[in-house]
């Protein structure tokens, strides 16, 4: 069995206001998943980098309140929304409220640096 607390995890400080902990990925449970499952906090009046993905993801709302960008389209999100994110797709997330917008997202198969293309 293996189990993890987010508190426990590496955190990667994005410049843009996120901070993302990758909870699990094919390395870490010995190649038993092809996804992965990271955590991702957005601070107030900030987003994540405008970027593509040659995956297809999902986002799990944890916490507070944002918009959601794919492509042409916008929606507003909050707690228990989730949003697929076809491989490809333009995509950026803002957090819209006053306190931090915190989400889980699952990239299948499991995400890899070359496969993430940022577009700022």
């Amino acid at each position: 069995m293996i189990t993890k607390k987010l508190q426990n995890l590496d955190k990667i400080n994005g410049n843009e206001g996120t901070v993302i902990s990758q909870i699990f990925h094919p390395h870490s449970t010995l190649s038993g998943i092809r996804y992965s499952v990271s955590h991702s906090t957005i601070k107030p009046g900030k987003r994540s980098k405008r970027h593509k993905m040659k995956t297809s993801e999902i986002y799990y709302i944890l916490e507070g309140n944002g918009v959601i960008h794919i492509d042409e389209e916008s929606q507003i999100v909050s707690k228990d929304d989730a949003v697929y994110i076809p491989p490809f797709s333009i995509q950026f997330i803002e957090n819209t409220g006053t306190s931090d917008l915190k989400f889980l997202f699952i990239v299948d198969p499991a995400w890899k640096k070359e496969d993430e293309i940022t577009l700022e």
